[in-house]
């Protein structure tokens, strides 16, 4: 969430900064700025009246010690007054400051200062490239093809429908392989503690994260029965239960940075993206993804970036899997972002690059909507901290990349080198 304040008093910056998303945020900005009026006049009647309540007190206190008793009940029951006054301009104020939040909520991020500027993903700029396109001798197939009869979207719809995938014996190995090894290489070569975290949270998680209520129609939700009060909801990322892990909390001195990384599955409706990707495994209601999130003081946030992303090509590199580094322009960060390098991976089944992973700064933005401090010394006040997510990678993505870069005339596939010790076989076959 942004900074109510920092709104309220730069509305027509944040008007413009908001402007280069490629969105139009002119309702929810013209409320506030009828808030942020009346916002401002509350708040000097309220410190008015604070400031006529102190020096009532004052002088009733040397009245008390004098003689005249009617000039020390009047003043008594003119504090009286302006006490009652002072309350009900209080309580107004807390309800404006509340729904001037409510209203915050609908609002992204402010890209950064230096994001490139850019109505979509046409935009984006590579910033690199690592190693080179495989070369075939053959035509390369799609991953569905290569991974016939082990790949089931039949039996899958027939239990869950649309958009989910059974996968039987290697294949299954290959995507649990490929977890364990991205959850070693980061927790021991990376400096990550791993969390096993819930997948179904409660909607404040959502709202700390971004989530709610702008994706609300993005998420699966579930019902403990007709009269619930409070239903939760199947987790779209890990980085929801891992960032809300600290929410409400103030991190002593020294604690930050924290890094933190997770197995989990995740579930998206995919809601508004009919038609896109309907064959294979790339756009799934459930899928596995290994995230990463840091915490840590907003001095160093771009440079944690940075080094996130270099954790998330690793894997790659490791795997010897040719992708590139996108930086996103305005029009196309993610609502929660105020800058994002897109990692894609190349697939020779479509001849163009993917997106495997997602790596971003949200700066204070997911903090303050959690209540995530720290405090930088003993004697200092807490501070808003910087929170970090990228996946390391999207399991489901890694999968396909490997049988589409590693696929062979034969119809068999090699296991990349770094995976030989969780598969135990250099090749996979998919004869039935």
């Amino acid at each position: 969430m942004l900074d109510a304040r920092f709104v309220a008093d730069n509305l027509e910056a944040v008007r413009a900064r908001l402007l280069t998303r490629n969105a139009s945020y002119g309702p929810p900005l013209d409320e506030l700025a009828t808030l942020a009026v009346e916002r401002r006049r509350l708040i000097t009647e309220t410190e008015g009246l604070a400031a006529r309540r102190n020096a009532a007190n004052s002088e009733m206190s040397v009245l008390a010690k004098g003689p005249d008793k009617a000039a020390f009940s009047a003043r008594r029951d003119e504090l009286r007054l302006i006490s009652a006054e002072l309350k009900e301009s209080e309580e107004r104020l807390k309800t404006l400051l509340s729904e001037f939040e409510e209203r915050l909520l609908s609002l992204p991020n402010l890209p950064y200062e230096g994001a490139p500027l850019g109505t979509g993903e046409e935009q984006n700029v590579e910033r690199r490239i690592w190693g080179k396109k495989p070369e075939f001798s053959f035509e390369p197939k799609a991953h569905y093809d290569v991974a016939q009869g082990l790949l089931d979207f039949e039996r899958a719809g027939k239990l869950s429908g649309a958009r989910f995938a059974v996968m039987y014996g290697p294949l299954a190995k290959l995507e649990r392989a490929l977890i364990s090894f991205m959850l070693s290489i980061h927790t021991e070569q990376h400096g990550y503690t791993e969390v096993a975290v819930p997948y179904l949270v409660r909607a404040s998680a959502l709202r700390g994260t971004g989530q709610l209520p702008k994706f609300e129609h993005d998420v699966f939700r579930t019902g403990r029965g007709a009269d619930d009060p409070e239903p939760l909801y199947l987790i779209p990322t890990s980085e929801v239960p891992v960032t809300n892990l600290h929410a409400d909390e103030i991190l002593e001195p020294e604690r930050l940075p924290l890094r933190y990384t997770a197995y989990t599955p995740c579930f998206r409706s995919e809601a508004g993206s009919h038609g896109q990707d309907v064959r294979g495994l790339i756009r799934q209601h459930q899928f596995d993804k290994v995230e990463l999130v840091q915490f840590v003081e907003p001095e160093t946030s771009m440079e944690a970036l940075e080094q996130l992303t270099g954790h998330a090509e690793m894997i790659l590199q490791m795997l010897g899997l040719h992708y590139r580094v996108v930086e996103l322009c305005t029009g196309d960060i993610g609502f929660s972002a105020l800058k994002t390098y897109d990692l894609e991976v190349w697939l020779p089944s479509q001849n163009r690059f993917r997106e495997i992973s997602s790596c971003s700064n949200c700066g204070d933005f997911q903090a303050r909507r959690a209540s995530i401090r720290y405090r930088p010394s003993v004697n200092e006040k807490p501070r808003l901290a910087h929170t970090l997510n990228g996946s390391g990678l999207a399991v489901g993505r890694t999968l396909i990349a490997i049988l589409e870069q590693y696929q062979n005339e034969d119809g068999t596939v090699t296991v990349p080198a770094a995976l030989l010790p969780y598969m135990g076989q250099g090749h996979i076959s998919f004869a039935t």
